[in-house]
């Protein structure tokens, strides 16, 4: 949380009043998950923090456009991203470190296969460019991975017709 969702946050409270104060065009992408758009198991603090940056992000749209604003805003909402992500405990200070999980065969598999997913997604410079076009063309939503639309699409109908959440394979 201290990362995925506080950096955000910071980010926000630091730099707005700074650019608004500027009185220029400006843009802020921040950046969440596809999996802040709809739910995945045994990934619940990390949807969290992704969700939580996709309403603020809609949060802070709002409020700059309702204030005229010269600022807009988008968030960026990718899949698998061929990152070392899946590794990011490398960057973690010692003493902050989670103790070593008593993994199974199981946890083993999922973290093979989320290493092979990340090794098989869309380059960051592919991310990068779909960004920059996105900020061009003034879009809040940057998907970079359309084929998941779908999966969107079936959340918001499970919340319009108030139905149980319809479990969808990410994999």
């Amino acid at each position: 949380m201290g990362v995925n969702l506080w950096g955000v946050i910071h980010g926000i409270r630091v730099f707005v009043p700074i650019m608004r104060a500027q009185d220029t065009e400006g843009h802020i992408v921040n950046t969440s998950s596809v999996l802040g758009l709809f739910p995945v198991p045994w990934t619940g603090i990390y949807n969290v923090t992704k969700y939580a940056i996709v309403a603020l992000s809609e949060t802070l749209h709002h409020e700059l456009t309702l204030t005229g604003a010269k600022l807009k805003v988008s968030v960026l909402c990718p899949g698998w991203v061929n990152t070392r992500l899946a590794d990011s405990e490398r960057n973690r200070p010692a003493e902050l470190r989670n103790p070593p999980a008593q993994a199974g065969p199981q946890a083993k598999l999922i973290e093979q296969a989320i290493h092979e997913f990340m090794a098989a997604g869309l380059a960051p410079e592919q991310v990068a460019d779909d960004t920059f076009n996105a900020i061009r063309d003034e879009k809040f939503y940057i998907l970079t991975h359309p084929e998941r639309k779908e999966t969107i699409e079936v959340r918001m109908q499970d919340i319009l017709e108030e139905r149980d959440p319809t479990y969808q394979p990410m994999m």
